[in-house]
């Protein structure tokens, strides 16, 4: 029996198209793998903007594409453009939300928008995209966790104007664009929230330090020195009273370094007085195994930068010594760009077992 030619022109086209849409599934899949790392190592938003809106573009094939972001107070801010030649058209300034063009159609609408020409344009958007000769282009609402957070808008230089299927494809990316926005604002909010965290557990651990500095401390002080005046005046025949308040004086100042030591663990005082590198230094000094200090402090770091390293120090020396049966202990700091980078290593047994938890 004779094939059908008809028949096997419609397969062929069929097994095209899933080829390209599995192509077009594995290209939207790598672009979003690119995007993901940004977010993952906390890129500024606008680093996340611009690499997100060439995505989109790259994708769509388009001649460029602008990311747009509605504001409360009725205007729109262009965060982020994208053009295949390298120049794209922007706003210095938000524009003010109205008319007739696409930007205010999806804000009103919260609907995709294709404009056909760009010959009637009249906002100032829309202007300066017709200078720079783009024929049509299309709009997809940004829905981030379910309110419109701005507007995703493909343009073409091309004499055709975009089809529909541009608008659907471009849809389908935008959600992946808003899943993207989503999970970068939480991950902001998550690191602010633990620098508030970290922030307020700080000035906690201070102002404790300075009341036990101020308080206890001072009055355990004075009394101290009130049985050591009491001491004196004692009568010779009374020497086995002097010898007790003698004895209650020295656990005065028993308590007193006691309470030293836990006020310098709530919160090291020598980071205030002299900064990481003194402060390490006493560590080092007080830790039952060598250690060698390479400490290249290079520019001033805030207090919270310094405290934390301290604390990681001190935990990383104290488990070298209980548990690593270690000969030497190496600690090196490097402060630059703003940013500390801290290696601590040594030669002991180790013993960490991921199987098991640690």
């Amino acid at each position: 029996m004779d094939a059908d030619p008809a028949a096997d022109t419609i397969l062929t086209g069929k097994l095209a198209q899933l080829a390209d849409e599995q192509a077009s599934s594995q290209r939207v899949e790598a672009a979003l793998r690119r995007v993901a790392k940004l977010v993952t190592r906390g890129a500024p938003p606008e680093e996340l903007f611009a690499a997100v809106t060439e995505e989109v573009g790259r994708l769509l094939q388009a001649g460029q594409t602008t990311m747009i972001r509605y504001q409360s107070d009725g205007t729109a801010t262009i965060v982020a453009a994208w053009s295949r030649s390298g120049d794209t058209a922007g706003l210095a300034a938000p524009e003010r939300l109205g008319g007739n063009n696409r930007i205010t159609i999806v804000w009103q609408t919260g609907d995709l928008t294709l404009i056909g020409s760009y010959a009637a344009a009249a906002s100032a958007a829309g202007m300066v995209a017709r200078e720079v000769g783009f024929r049509s282009a299309v709009g997809a609402p940004i829905i981030v966790q379910g309110c419109l957070w701005g507007v995703m808008i493909a343009g073409s230089v091309d004499e055709q104007p975009l089809g529909l299927d541009t608008g659907a494809r471009l849809a389908s990316v935008t959600e992946l664009v808003a899943s993207t926005i989503s999970n970068a604002e939480n991950l902001a909010e998550l690191i602010a929230s633990r620098a508030r965290v970290v922030a307020a557990a700080d000035e906690t651990r201070r102002r404790i330090e300075r009341d036990l500095h101020d308080g206890a401390q001072q009055r355990l002080i004075s009394l101290a020195l009130a049985l050591r005046t009491v001491q004196t005046e004692v009568p010779p025949q009374l020497g086995q009273l002097t010898e007790q308040l003698a004895e209650i004086a020295d656990g005065l100042v028993s308590v007193q370094d006691d309470l030293r030591e836990m006020a310098r663990g709530i919160h090291p005082a020598i980071l205030a007085h002299g900064g990481l590198g003194p402060a390490l230094k006493t560590l080092a000094r007080h830790c039952p195994v060598p250690v060698e200090l390479d400490l290249r402090a290079g520019e001033q770091l805030p207090e919270r930068v310094e405290v934390a390293a301290y604390y990681v120090v001190a935990e990383a020396l104290t488990n070298a010594a209980r548990h690593a049966r270690a000969s030497v202990v190496h600690v090196e700091t490097e402060a630059t760009g703003g940013a500390l980078q801290l290696w601590i290593r040594d030669d002991g047994t180790g013993g960490a077992d991921p199987g098991r938890g640690s």
